[in-house]
């Protein structure tokens, strides 16, 4: 689906130090995404309205998944002010997601 040197890429790391670690992220983020819009991720073209392709709206909400939890590291973060990015993963997966 995604490979790992795209990740990294996206991510700016050159090395493998951190290879296990981003992968980790990988596989969550993409275990998000499905479970958010209630479908499996699959390569290729979808059987049936229980699949979604990665197609590259999907492929991106994985990438901001991974970034945002490889910069963030640590449940909470203290003395910054942040706040959500409009338009970002929830837009991306909006018109997937299952109701």
């Amino acid at each position: 689906m995604i490979d790992l040197a795209r990740v990294k890429l996206h991510l700016k790391v050159d090395g493998d130090e951190e290879d296990m670690l981003i992968t980790g992220y990988l596989d969550a983020a993409k275990s998000h995404v499905a479970m958010h819009c209630d479908r499996e991720l699959v390569e290729g073209t979808p059987v049936g309205p229980e699949q979604m392709g990665f197609t590259p709206d999907v492929e991106q909400a994985v990438l901001l998944l991974v970034g945002h939890w490889y910069a963030n590291r640590e449940a909470v973060v203290i003395g910054t002010i942040s706040s959500a990015v409009p338009l970002a993963v929830d837009r991306l997966l909006w018109p997937r997601k299952r109701f």
